[in-house]
């Protein structure tokens, strides 16, 4: 029965959804959304409240429209990153990447496939934007086959073809010759092809974007929340050929990028060498935490990201959630039966965790 109230006209395809979001409760250790647990140095700190102080005065004014500054800036760091070349005109940035996912829907979507488990959020988007969208499958060690993935895409002839990489909520990479694979099989049905790349800075594989030189039809989604620790700021950007940027300012709401917003990210890709090495710290951290959850028994999926899934409990992974968060640690229930979510956090936070879920273990 519908929870809605019968004189609401709500689209009849989104009164059975439920708003996307995690538990938010308060505990000691929280590590169930993948932020970044490092807070940002005092010196970026400066460097961010000097470039606010700038545009502070100009308040009253709209800010840059098409946010053109920080483009250039996000493909510079981009061309350090991947030894690429691109400009502003490559570069398309949003409140958060979830707001270019719904941009490309808005702007492309008709019917769209993605394979699962994978981002919660592109289902969706799919449905509040009318657009159809075709359930593909993972392997059981959520890996993705890339010959069933390209007899999937042969069949349905999506339009927009999505793949997650490295993949939430299980952490998986996919390697940039098997992206081209895919690449080639969505160029012969005219369909997009949309590489979220959230967690890109915390794998070791080669970024997707060196494959948009050659391939128009390939879009690189990113964001500054993780590897950034920019969560609170909420910076998202695409990166892709110039004619599919021109084409989402079709769909593009007026000024959706706030001044305070663009100084604050301008600053922050300033100091990426700075905010960077926190990554590396946390990669170190992610291979002991796998370490230590595989000592306990337990089995563990490889990751690629700032988090772990992790299965082989006794009780169900409901009931691991439940106890975890009587002892103060909050981890993901991501959905999966009988798998849990971790994010990797500060060394502290780790041993908390790992020394609740060994207390959790023990006693059932």
């Amino acid at each position: 029965m519908s929870k809605w109230s019968s004189w609401l006209p709500l689209r009849q395809e989104l009164r059975e959804l439920s708003p996307y979001g995690a538990p938010q409760l308060d505990v000691s250790v929280r590590l169930n959304t993948n932020e970044n647990p490092y807070s940002l140095s005092p010196e970026v700190c400066a460097e961010i409240i000097n470039r606010i102080k700038d545009v502070v005065t100009n308040l009253n004014r709209y800010p840059d429209r098409d946010a053109l500054t920080l483009r250039g800036e996000l493909a510079n760091y981009i061309n350090m990153q991947s030894e690429t070349d691109f400009t502003f005109t490559n570069i398309w940035a949003a409140n958060g990447s979830n707001e270019i996912l719904q941009s490309i829907f808005l702007a492309f979507g008709e019917k769209a496939m993605g394979f699962l488990p994978s981002y919660s959020m592109h289902p969706l988007i799919a449905k509040t934007a009318k657009c159809e969208w075709v359930a593909g499958s993972r392997e059981p060690n959520f890996s993705l086959d890339i010959v069933k993935a390209s007899l999937a895409i042969a069949d349905a002839k999506p339009n927009l073809v999505f793949v997650t990489t490295p993949n939430n909520p299980t952490g998986t990479a996919i390697e940039i010759s098997d992206l081209q694979l895919l690449a080639d099989e969505c160029k012969k049905i005219g369909a997009l092809l949309i590489i979220d790349e959230a967690y890109a800075e915390f794998a070791s594989r080669e970024s997707a974007v060196t494959l948009i030189a050659k391939n128009s039809h390939v879009l690189v989604v990113r964001t500054m929340s993780k590897a950034f620790a920019f969560a609170g700021v909420r910076v998202g950007y695409l990166v892709a050929n110039s004619e599919v940027i021109d084409a989402l300012l079709l769909v593009r709401l007026p000024y959706h990028l706030g001044s305070l917003t663009q100084a604050a990210a301008s600053a922050a890709i300033s100091m990426s060498d700075r905010l960077l090495s926190d990554v590396a710290k946390l990669k170190v951290a992610r291979s002991e935490m796998a370490s230590a959850l595989i000592l306990m028994g337990l089995n563990v999926v490889n990751s690629d990201a700032n988090f772990i899934a992790f299965s082989g409990f006794s009780k169900s992974e409901k009931e691991v959630w439940a106890a975890l968060v009587q002892s103060g640690i909050l981890v993901r229930d991501i959905g999966i039966p009988g798998y849990l979510r971790v994010t990797i956090g500060t060394a502290a936070e780790n041993a908390k965790f790992l020394l609740a879920l060994q207390e959790v273990l023990a006693n059932g």
